[in-house]
């Protein structure tokens, strides 16, 4: 099956409400044109090199999402055009997209990840951590970032049961933000979590984001 085949198929698998984010790290800068092609704008990337090669020899009408561990002296690279990061896990990495998003004069979207996974290598915050970083006087200084929502990744294992509580966590740490610290802002409504193995299982649980690759591109090509 071709790429536009399989966009196809899988925008007919996921409801109206929920955004498609084709995950195309490893691919070239033709295959995505390729997705393009068929219609698509939204591509999710993970590292900054790769993203500010690709981002030249692309339509401009495409929506960047930085899905990848986002190092603060890296911001700067993406942010006159990156148009969501998802991977926010410090106030540290908060305070430079805010800084170079003033700089390019924009407002950048933003979505805090919390470690919801068995794994140790996966990274995000934890509730604590999100609460002393939201109670940061700090925070209200920053007007060039959106809070939009938040995102995770579920333990890589074939326990659809396991991966849909770990999901279901991320749900109700959504529900805690909004009703505590975002009740009157109404951009905060993403939740950025399934990709090709579990994404059914995310969108039962509340997804309003998918991030999907393989199942679009094929298998990886890594070099």
């Amino acid at each position: 099956m071709s790429i536009s085949d399989n966009l196809l198929k899988i925008k007919e698998s996921i409801p109206e409400h929920v955004a498609l984010v084709a995950v195309s790290k490893t691919m070239p800068a033709s295959v995505v044109h390729e997705a393009y092609e068929a219609g698509h704008r939204l591509f999710g990337e993970n590292k900054v090199q790769e993203l500010s090669a690709k981002h030249p020899r692309l339509p401009s009408d495409i929506q960047w999402h930085f899905i990848g561990h986002l190092q603060t002296n890296k911001v700067k690279y993406i942010a006159p055009f990156v148009h969501m990061i998802e991977s926010v896990d410090s106030l540290k990495l908060l305070i430079e997209i805010n800084r170079q998003a003033a700089k390019s004069g924009r407002i950048i979207n933003c979505l805090l990840q919390f470690h919801i996974a068995e794994e140790e290598s996966k990274f995000g915050l934890n509730r604590k951590e999100a609460a002393l970083m939201l109670g940061d006087p700090a925070m209200s200084e920053l007007n060039s970032i959106n809070i939009a929502g938040v995102m995770g990744m579920a333990t890589f294992t074939d326990d659809m049961e396991h991966v849909r509580q770990e999901f279901r966590n991320l749900r109700n740490i959504f529900d805690w933000l909004k009703s505590t610290y975002f009740s009157d802002h109404a951009a905060f409504r993403e939740i950025s979590m399934g990709m090709s193995g579990d994404y059914p299982v995310a969108i039962e649980e509340g997804a309003t984001i998918v991030r999907i690759g393989s199942l679009i591109f094929g298998e990886r090509q890594y070099h």
